[in-house]
């Protein structure tokens, strides 16, 4: 099973750190990371052996049902990132911060992040964006606050690219990047998520940076993966993009299931005399 940073002298499991993330890249030990918005799923993925749980705010659409990430709120993510908390033993958690939570105000950005640390449990938050949103990466930290940092596609921002289409394949936004990760490093992020941008870019900032990348949609050099647990257990069918690789198709079994029930109560099937109780 296991990885041997993860692993306690006794052979049991132990909690997961952004220490310890950052000895599993120096070990070259490949980081797991996947979304969690409620307490079942999230017990699920935590025994599973997963090392970062991320409430993320893919909340929007896989359990609000928006067209984006945009529309939900500060609340909404606490109350997600609770409903995980509880479930987790092992695993890190990030709680992601929405819209509107820390872009141009670095004190809103602290204000925010502090209410996501208290009122959730959580152990870190993540923001997307570089050198736009810098300041606010250094005041949350200041005030001892781990913070993961996002480049690449970034879905927050989906109304100025107006596309999801791959990032940075041109040269100026490919050095841009690159910069940014620097620069959020140097701020002191323990990690950064690259979203949907070239192979060999995800590569060349993976080598430049001595903290860990976790990528979606980037390719096989970064030192982490991660995937929407919606997607990758094929419960929403209708995203289809060329990272994504479904593990389980139970949108069809959960079908299939439901309507086994609704054929078995119409026929009077269930309950049957095992199901049900006598005096």
């Amino acid at each position: 099973m296991a990885i041997g940073s993860v692993m306690s002298i006794h052979g049991q499991a132990r909690k997961v750190t952004t220490h310890t993330l950052q000895e599993m890249k120096s070990a070259n030990e490949k980081i797991t990371m996947l979304t969690a918005y409620d307490f079942s799923l999230a017990k699920l993925v935590d025994k599973a052996g997963v090392d970062i749980i991320l409430v993320g705010d893919s909340a929007s659409n896989v359990m609000a049902g928006h067209a984006t990430t945009v529309p939900i709120t500060l609340d909404h993510m606490i109350y997600h990132a609770q409903c995980v908390e509880r479930a987790v033993d092992r695993a890190l958690i990030v709680v992601d911060m929405p819209f509107g939570s820390y872009q141009g105000n670095s004190t809103v950005a602290l204000e925010s992040a502090v209410r996501i640390m208290k009122e959730s449990n959580g152990h870190s938050v993540k923001l997307e964006g570089g050198a736009e949103v810098v300041e606010s990466v250094k005041r949350i930290l200041i005030a001892g606050i781990p913070v993961m940092g996002h480049l690449g596609l970034t879905p927050q921002s989906i109304y100025k690219f107006g596309t999801y289409t791959v990032r940075a394949k041109e040269e100026e936004e490919a050095a841009k990047l690159i910069s940014d990760a620097k620069l959020l490093e140097d701020a002191g992020c323990f990690a950064i998520v690259l979203e949907k941008i070239p192979r060999e870019l995800a590569k060349k900032v993976s080598q430049a940076i001595s903290i860990p990348t976790i990528g979606i949609g980037a390719g096989p050099d970064c030192d982490g993966q991660v995937l929407v647990l919606h997607d990758l257990l094929g419960i929403t069918m209708d995203f289809s993009p060329r990272f994504l690789r479904r593990y389980l198709n139970l949108s069809e079994d959960i079908n299939n299931a439901i309507s086994q029930y609704c054929d078995d109560v119409r026929s009077g099937d269930f309950p049957n005399e095992d199901e049900s109780y006598s005096e």
